[in-house]
């Protein structure tokens, strides 16, 4: 009877890549001593992308094998917003999880279960079946202190976050946090999601350890204060494993045909492009998109831009409630007039998608202006590119206070043509690449021999295969 590792993830490709990697990194180091199964919803969630991607790690790596459910009917609340609709499906899976737990268990000896953050339903059913329970958080340590000291600051007020303009919050291994710049989920004290998130806060406090996209060097006040247990409400804190960063292969997110933009890097000079990209739900108004326009016209730097069609409803905020990546639209019809013929010698405008690995580590990058999404930060910290961060939702503002770097909600063309410039062409911007090459350093120290991710999965596999897992009774 082999010991397996059994992953969760939340439906989404997003959820179901990060903890792909992990298992591929448990499996690079750990091959003979552990299977990897990944348990898989089926439903709306669902895309052709995600199906893709099975086949491919399937055909690729024998040892991660895909447990699906059975397909369970779902109709999003219209009254509810996207995570808490999620949280909603993954809670009526339940049943799903225990009979599939249950089934694996005849078979293999779990050694653990490692749940995504927004897998929270599953946290009692693992405790009740004996299996030890794990977090995966592939969010910043800065985002995971904010969501451990959650409780503490709903002690403190009554009050929703987003209605509190002049409230700075004070979260231990944190610089001081408007609380309009939490999460976006915990704005509204009233909305299912906070309280969800809540719920999720007081479990991490009582898993059997917590799994986090990151690495020592690169937030060291926010993990010390997390694990010296500072936020933590009280009891015992949970031991936490820094085990990034982790990166999909850059051939993981590249049709089988090589990417136009690629080969429109491969003619540019070396470290001379700035490459913007905001992310799978980052969709700007067509007033922004211009403004943006302008400023990369104005600023005289080569630029390789993923846009992505504005929204419907040009009164919304930039972020989409639902993921939609398409390309049915017309870039002439949201830029500045004449402006892809007049940049066309030195810029390359693309349409929703590109291989945002592969061209962050082509030679030509020089730049980029990020959403500040955690993957995104770590994608660039990898390749040593310089970051110009403008966070627009979730956790990002959080994870801009990583980086110290600023940005708005709103910018002008003048204001990215002076950041651009700075980043390009100035001494800040040469410092900063500076920086960055130290922290990439930083980044490939920590997964030598004796680094400390090194270390901390280690760690793990020893606790794994030393613990006695779960062979359930007959």
């Amino acid at each position: 009877m082999k010991d397996a590792i059994v992953l969760y993830p939340a439906p989404g490709i997003g959820h179901l890549v990060s903890m792909v990697e992990l298992g591929k990194l448990i499996l690079s180091r750990y091959d003979c001593e552990f299977s990897i199964i990944v348990l898989l919803t089926t439903g709306p969630f669902d895309s052709p992308a995600t199906t893709s991607y099975i086949d491919r790690i399937s055909q690729t790596t024998s040892s991660i094998s895909f447990h699906r459910f059975p397909y369970l009917p779902f109709t999003a609340s219209p009254t509810l917003g996207r995570l808490a609709n999620m949280f909603e499906f993954l809670s009526l899976n339940a049943s799903n999880v225990l009979q599939s737990l249950q089934q694996l268990s005849e078979a293999s000896s779990i050694r653990a279960l490692i749940l995504d953050s927004f897998c929270t339903s599953a946290f009692p059913l693992a405790r009740g079946l004996g299996i030890p329970a794990y977090f995966f958080t592939s969010f910043s340590a800065a985002a995971l202190a904010a969501i451990l000291y959650l409780p503490t600051i709903h002690k403190q007020t009554t009050k929703s976050f987003k209605d509190l303009p002049t409230t700075v919050f004070h979260i231990p291994g944190l610089p001081p946090l408007r609380a309009t710049h939490m999460m976006e989920p915990l704005l509204d004290r009233e909305d299912r999601t906070y309280h969800q998130t809540l719920q999720l806060s007081l479990d991490l406090q009582k898993c059997d350890g917590i799994l986090t996209n990151t690495f020592d060097g690169l937030e060291p006040i926010a993990l010390e204060a997390i694990k010296n247990g500072k936020c933590f409400t009280d009891g015992p804190s949970p031991s936490v494993y820094c085990i990034g960063p982790l990166i999909a292969d850059a051939g993981e997110d590249v049709p089988t045909h090589k990417h136009d933009c690629l080969s429109w890097l491969d003619q540019q000079p070396s470290r001379s492009v700035v490459f913007l990209c905001f992310g799978s739900r980052g969709s700007f108004s067509r007033e922004q998109v211009k403004e943006i326009a302008n400023g990369l016209e104005r600023s005289g730097e080569r630029f390789l831009w993923a846009v992505k069609s504005p929204p419907a409803d040009e009164k919304r905020k930039e972020i989409r409630d639902e993921i939609v990546v398409s390309d049915d639209f017309d870039l002439d019809d949201i830029m500045p007039e004449g402006f892809l013929d007049r940049t066309k010698d030195r810029g390359m405008v693309v349409k929703s998608w590109v291989p945002q690995v592969a061209v962050l580590r082509h030679q030509s990058v020089g730049g980029f202006v990020t959403h500040c999404g955690w993957n995104s930060v770590l994608e660039a910290v990898s390749a040593g590119v310089p970051m110009v961060v403008w966070p627009l939702h979730a956790e990002q503002h959080l994870n801009k206070a990583v980086l110290q770097r600023d940005g708005d909600r709103f910018v002008s063309g003048a204001e990215l043509e002076r950041r651009l410039k700075g980043l390009m062409d100035s001494e800040e911007g040469r410092d900063l690449r500076e920086r960055i090459k130290k922290t990439r350093e930083m980044a490939v120290e920590a997964w030598r021999e004796e680094g400390s991710s090194t270390t901390a999965l280690a760690k793990l596999a020893d606790i794994w295969k030393h613990d006695q897992g779960c062979k359930l009774a007959d």
